[in-house]
């Protein structure tokens, strides 16, 4: 064979194993089959979110309670922004997947999905958002406590703040914007809240979209009011620790009764609920929109 032809032939060779790897690496990831049961086009996994969550306990009930952990099922373990990763691809290509999920959160503004209805009433009929604090708080700093008894918002309100800083913005300029747009509110919030001074207020968090929006609003209006604010993040477990035993003040990110329900239990002798910041909370599984025949977790097992 000629030189120019042994080149010529390579040359072509190569574009066949391009084109064919081109080929592969377009192929469409398959989509969601009405169909077909769920299960399998799930490989029969929920994509949860860390371990320690207690949506995560809550669906293990569920497999359980509905009869999915006998038919294999398994709840996979990662992280919120793993599971909304994850969700975002599926959703781009249509393919099918069940989340765990709660609201309020960004991903039911960002993304078109749908809470599947729980008829067992494993994960309750509805939460609430709470205000917890250490024994003491009130007597220690009544300005700061009246300000805590006093502050309500709203899921919609709450998604505003959430969806803003999951698009990149930082979370302290989204709370100084949000007391900004809403003066009524914040009126209502610190009516009758003297100005705190430089009296400390410590404040602890999950690091949650949730925890981190209404903490950071909440300290934002306090500092405005004068008050000396520090925010600590940390996991459930020490964050409930922590006002147990006095090393911090308050948290506004407690899901009641069942997502923080156990801990709550365990130190309920030691801090105090200062009242509802957030009601018509909601946690549970949901899927994708366009899945249109799933509409209960029951319907996972068809």
């Amino acid at each position: 064979m000629k030189k120019s032809t042994m080149k010529r032939f390579i040359g072509l060779v190569s574009l066949g194993i391009l084109a064919i790897t081109l080929s592969a690496c377009s192929v469409t990831p398959k989509k969601y089959n009405p169909h077909e049961s769920v299960g399998p086009q799930v490989h029969k996994t929920i994509t949860g979110i860390d371990a320690g969550a207690g949506i995560m306990a809550s669906t293990q009930k569920a497999l359980s309670g509905y009869g999915l952990k006998q038919q294999d099922w398994q709840l996979q373990t990662s992280s919120t922004a793993a599971m909304c990763s994850q969700l975002e691809k599926s959703i781009r290509y249509k393919q099918p997947i069940v989340v765990t999920a709660w609201q309020p959160h960004w991903m039911f503004k960002k993304y078109p999905i749908k809470f599947l209805k729980d008829p067992k009433g494993i994960y309750g009929k509805s939460e609430q958002i709470d205000t917890v604090a250490r024994k003491g708080f009130q007597k220690d700093n009544p300005g700061a406590y009246k300000f805590f008894q006093q502050f309500k918002w709203n899921p919609s309100m709450m998604g505003d703040v959430m969806y803003a800083n999951f698009k990149g913005a930082d979370p302290q300029k989204t709370a100084k914007k949000f007391i900004k747009e809403h003066p009524k509110e914040v009126a209502k919030w610190t009516a009758g809240v003297p100005d705190g001074n430089g009296k400390q207020v410590r404040m602890t968090y999950v690091t949650w979209d949730d925890a981190i929006a209404s903490t950071n609003v909440t300290a934002q209006i306090l500092r405005d009011k004068g008050y000396k604010v520090t925010m600590t993040a940390m996991e459930a477990q020490p964050e409930w620790s922590s006002i147990a035993r006095g090393s911090a003040d308050v948290t506004t990110a407690a899901w009641m009764p069942v997502t923080s329900g156990p801990l709550y239990a365990k130190f309920k002798d030691k801090v105090e609920v200062v009242g509802t910041n957030c009601p018509g909370a909601r946690v549970g599984l949901a899927v994708p929109k366009y899945m249109k025949n799933v509409n209960s977790i029951e319907d996972l097992k068809k």
